[in-house]
């Protein structure tokens, strides 16, 4: 499942899409940018660090503080794919990613999807 177009994408070029999925269901930026330091452990200037510079995915995360231990609590299908079950770490982490967006584009509360 390695898709390297993927991994060299900036994530800058994605971060927008993510608050637009996000606001179309009336939620907000602040809510994907708190899934993000959860997941990554960057903070707003972290964050924004990385945005300016347009990092791709891969320096995203092997730049990223600290992947947040409780990950393995994040299960269920993404793009038709069992989250837990991919292979590759960075694909897997991009999935992570993507499945906590969903999350909270489907109304989930902010407790659920940071699996406290």
């Amino acid at each position: 499942m390695k898709n390297t177009r993927v991994f060299q994408m900036s994530f800058a070029s994605v971060y927008p899409h993510y608050i637009k999925k996000a606001e179309k269901k009336g939620r907000t930026k602040d809510e994907v940018d708190e899934i993000i330091f959860w997941l990554t452990g960057y903070d707003k200037q972290t964050l924004q660090e990385q945005i300016d510079d347009r990092t791709d995915f891969e320096t995203f995360f092997e730049q990223a503080p600290q992947i947040n231990p409780n990950v393995s609590k994040i299960t269920g299908l993404i793009c038709g794919y069992r989250v837990e079950e991919i292979e590759d770490i960075l694909m897997q982490k991009i999935r992570y990613l993507d499945k906590l967006i969903d999350e909270l584009a489907r109304g989930k509360a902010m407790e659920k999807i940071l699996r406290e």
